[in-house]
């Protein structure tokens, strides 16, 4: 009778802790093996709630009021979906078809809309939650468009190209119409000039080292930070310019993901064939530590704040935590096998 009262107990105790709300920061971490992913009470470090996300979940990007999240079901080209999760109710939503633009990974939520990579298709395109649709998709003719940055206002869009070796750079830029179109039928009544869009999109592509994946946007909009997985290096743009104005020999080989803190001071980057995280000075682009962490490392991800980075550990299931300050490990979290894409959800 004792051991089922105290069994009776832990079960409450557990529902317990899954029946709290979820806070208004949460920490994000996808699980690739256990297809999941996990909401994470910061300050704890506990996994709160695992919801189903798909097939081979990759990257994972929040709306702007943090009740959405958005879930990338790659499969190197397998799949052509999205996962959509409601992170108040802690639930699966809906799935969203993306039709032919196969391989969706990198996310970027801006302007009210969810912006996306498509591999197969060598392109980028962008849902819009509120009609449920894909309103917007622009060929890029790059291979392996992975992954992608929209400023605040979209008006610019970065993206690397694996297997090109490149990055675009994509500016919006206004249209002005040129007046009616010679041999146009204005005679007829009730005519009307038809007009085009009143913006259209300037494509730059940049090359870059071999393999570009990971990169990172300075906080003052001025350089990209790219890591080529397959030499090692570093590239650094001048965005303005649209040109590297910089190629650091990191010796980094297998390099994953690159994210600045939010100060603009370091750059922190992983590594899928080193145990070591490396912290550069973005201002010298001399490296100042190693950090070890497990036998390889993927997602990166800066708390806000700047206090945190979060490190998924693929290899060893379990997402490392780093001190800022200090340039040392603090914890880990266990949130599922393989984790990799991470992001942070503030609810409003």
């Amino acid at each position: 009778m004792k051991l089922l009262l105290k069994m009776l107990a832990l079960c409450v105790a557990t529902a317990t802790v899954y029946a709290q709300a979820t806070p208004r920061d949460s920490l994000l971490v996808l699980s690739k093996v256990d297809r999941t992913l996990s909401i994470v009470d910061p300050v704890s470090l506990k996994v709160m709630a695992r919801i189903p996300a798909g097939n081979d979940p990759h990257e994972v990007a929040v709306s702007a009021d943090g009740k959405l999240a958005f879930i990338s079901n790659y499969g190197y080209g397998a799949y052509n979906t999205i996962t959509v999760v409601d992170l108040a109710a802690r639930q699966g939503l809906n799935t969203i078809d993306l039709g032919p633009l196969h391989g969706p990974h990198g996310l970027a939520f801006a302007e009210g809309k969810l912006w996306f990579t498509a591999e197969v298709a060598k392109a980028i395109a962008r849902y819009d939650p509120s009609t449920n649709k894909v309103d917007w998709i622009l060929g890029l003719g790059q291979n392996r468009t992975h992954m992608i940055y929209v400023s605040q206002d979209a008006s610019r869009i970065i993206t690397t190209n694996v297997n090109s070796g490149t990055v675009s750079v994509i500016d919006r830029v206004a249209v002005h119409p040129q007046g009616p179109v010679a041999g146009a039928q204005t005679h007829r009544p009730n005519y009307t000039q038809p007009h085009g869009p009143a913006f259209d999109w300037n494509e730059t592509f940049i090359p870059v080292g071999k393999g570009p994946e990971g990169f990172a946007v300075s906080p003052d909009g001025k350089e990209v930070w790219v890591g080529n997985g397959l030499d090692g290096t570093v590239s650094i743009i001048d965005i303005d310019a649209k040109k590297v104005i910089e190629t650091i020999s990191a010796n980094i080989p297998g390099i994953n993901r690159v994210k600045f803190t939010p100060d603009g001071r370091l750059v922190f980057i992983s590594s899928l064939r080193s145990p070591n995280v490396t912290v550069f000075d973005a201002a010298t682009r001399k490296e100042i530590k190693r950090i070890p962490v497990g036998h390889a490392s993927e997602g990166i991800l800066v708390q806000p704040d700047g206090a945190r980075v979060f490190i998924s550990c693929s290899p060893d299931d379990y997402v490392a935590v780093i001190d800022t300050k200090s340039l040392r490990t603090t914890g880990r979290i266990e949130a599922g096998h393989e984790p990799d894409g991470l992001a942070w959800a503030v609810q409003h």
